[in-house]
């Protein structure tokens, strides 16, 4: 694992990547509340013949904290910057992994430059508004009334108990002792500035804008039929198994595989999702040396 750190626009930009250099590219933009830590496993897994690349983005992990004057903290803003970092590695064919906020950034990215997609990996990243688990409630409370009372509410959840849910929330017991306790201790000490906390409110404030991408990501998935690969942990309050099941309305083709976990199967079932990780590359962007 190489942990480097780049300027991508001016905004110092840290990231991890594994793998040969000349080795086809896997990338790796994560969400809320995360970083590229959260793919670390799959990297180990999978770094013997791709090159996977995952950035921390601006205000997150140990990427720089630019002020709101000079970065949006919106979902277009990071859209484009997800954009600008590939083009500055240089970045021409990759697979994308979507999940969570990522998923949005990700997608945006693979209709802006469709040619370069070789696949996508969805892990529990959502764009079907009508299949929203009863996580959303709130949220949708906070969409319809926007203002200071709904900024508290917001505000109420970007906390460390707020992250622990985020992390460990709704899993069933036998699954729940598999998450690390370092996922939300970590993250929440790299995020309680008063500037990133008041960053991601503006963020998390954001979120209505990306329903109206959802047609638009939908038509991108019927029009150009991207080789998709689905690995969804059902036991989600965001996005339970009708979020996944709902991507076969404009994939009807796409692979599908629901585990017996959460939000973050990488680190629950990472030995589960290795295998069709590594048997979908083989198929969609094979490396030059033979599978093992």
């Amino acid at each position: 694992m190489r942990h480097l750190t780049t300027s991508v626009g001016g905004v110092e930009t840290f990231y991890r990547e594994t793998g040969p250099e000349d080795g086809p590219v896997v990338l790796l933009p994560h969400g809320y509340p995360g970083s590229s830590f959260v793919y670390r496993h799959l990297m180990a897994a999978l770094g013997d013949r791709w090159r996977l690349i995952a950035p921390d983005l601006p205000g997150f992990g140990y990427s720089a904290t630019p002020a709101p004057e000079e970065f949006g903290y919106t979902f277009d803003a990071y859209a484009e910057f997800l954009y600008d970092f590939t083009q500055h590695l240089g970045l021409t064919r990759y697979v994308i992994w979507l999940h969570d906020y990522g998923s949005q950034f990700g997608l945006r990215l693979a209709m802006r430059a469709p040619d370069r997609v070789a696949g996508l990996i969805i892990q529990n990243g959502d764009i079907y508004e009508d299949a929203f688990g009863p996580k959303y409630d709130a949220l949708r409370q906070f969409w319809a009334d926007p203002g200071p009372e709904s900024r508290r509410g917001i505000a109420a959840h970007v906390s460390s108990e707020g992250f622990r849910d985020e992390f460990a929330g709704e899993l069933p017991d036998h699954v729940a002792d598999r998450i690390p306790p370092d996922l939300w201790t970590l993250h929440w000490a790299l995020m309680q500035t008063p500037e990133r906390v008041a960053n991601l409110i503006r963020l998390l404030e954001d979120q209505p804008s990306t329903l109206a991408w959802f047609d638009r990501q939908r038509a991108y998935l019927r029009e150009h039929r991207p080789e998709t690969l689905i690995v969804w942990g059902p036991h989600d309050g965001y996005m339970p198994e009708a979020a996944a099941r709902a991507y076969h309305r404009d994939l009807p083709e796409a692979e599908l595989h629901l585990l017996d976990g959460g939000h973050w199967l990488l680190e629950t079932h990472l030995d589960e999702v290795v295998p069709l990780v590594r048997a979908f590359l083989d198929r969609v962007l094979p490396s030059a040396a033979s599978s093992p």
